[in-house]
């Protein structure tokens, strides 16, 4: 089978990697470069536990092939984490017990922070309309929405105090 060699950003590294010309994304991601907190759940861009980012923009990996990532910045749970530092949407996650088997957090993270950096102060409703496509089977959404939404507060006050 021929191969594809894609140059593309992930997680602000430079990264080459080949592929076939149907892999989906999230097959490179997680089988070629060994991100495994891409998750696969449905296979058809419903369940959204493969979310990432795609030059900005949410989308789910198992929908994208991974030919279609040259030239992209793409964003993945791995890379909200500074270092040793969570970012404050996994810090909440923690702190207000909103995960269970893991399975949709790392989807449903990236969903979150791509909503946060386009409005850092979305309401209750602008936030479960933006996660409607991520399903968790094993938690309820309060749990969540109220992680987001205390991690948007932190992230706020973070940047009020920086600037």
């Amino acid at each position: 089978m021929k191969t594809i060699q894609v140059s593309t950003t992930i997680n602000g590294d430079a990264t080459e990697f080949l592929c076939g010309p149907d892999e989906s994304l999230l097959d490179v991601l997680r089988n070629r470069l060994g991100l495994t907190g891409v998750k696969e759940g449905c296979g058809t861009g419903d369940c959204g536990a493969c979310s990432v980012t795609l030059d900005g923009r949410l989308v789910c990996s198992c929908l994208v092939l991974g030919a279609e990532a040259e030239g992209a910045q793409i964003g993945t749970v791995e890379g909200l984490a500074q270092g040793d530092r969570l970012h404050p949407l996994q810090q909440s996650f923690i702190d207000h017990a909103a995960l269970q088997c893991g399975i949709c957090t790392p989807g449903i993270l990236v969903a979150a922070k791509a909503l946060l950096d386009r409005n850092p102060d979305p309401t209750d409703t602008e936030l479960r309309y933006w996660l409607a496509g991520n399903l968790c089977r094993c938690t309820g959404y309060d749990k969540i929405i109220h992680a987001v939404q205390a991690a948007a507060r932190t992230m706020r006050e973070t940047a009020d105090a920086q600037g």
